[in-house]
């Protein structure tokens, strides 16, 4: 029996045992930005477009508000049930498809956006 003291913390995945990424970042057939930009693009577009930007930014901020939810059911210190984790996932797969949404509606490729912190380099932090 272990003491309870010493219990494993189930909360989260456990820690790598050697260096290198998280499992949950292992290789795997890549989606690219530009692909999941597209694959929302040819599913949503029409339908987005005609909800305009205004009506769209509101979808995306509800949905940054899931994920705030989400994130606090899942924080360190609280103990998230297999569905509240699972929600977790779900709530940044929402943000980023309507983060997709509203730069093809207003005609931004995403991967180009980027350029500044992959091709150009960031030097500092973010703000």
């Amino acid at each position: 029996m272990i003491p309870a003291t010493t219990a494993p913390d189930n909360r989260h995945p456990p820690t790598p045992t050697r260096p290198g990424p998280p499992p949950y970042l292992a290789p795997m057939p890549q989606l690219t930005l530009a692909a999941l930009q597209r694959l929302i693009h040819d599913r949503y577009f029409a339908t987005d477009s005609a909800r305009g930007t205004p009506a769209t930014f509101m979808w995306f901020i509800e949905e940054i508000g899931e994920l705030s939810t989400a994130l606090a059911h899942n924080a360190p210190d609280r103990s998230p049930t297999p569905e509240q984790r699972a929600n977790l996932h779900e709530e940044f797969a929402d943000v980023l498809a309507w983060l997709c949404t509203l730069a093809n509606i207003n005609g931004v490729d995403l991967e180009r956006a980027l350029e500044k912190y992959t091709v150009r380099g960031v030097s500092g932090e973010k703000h």
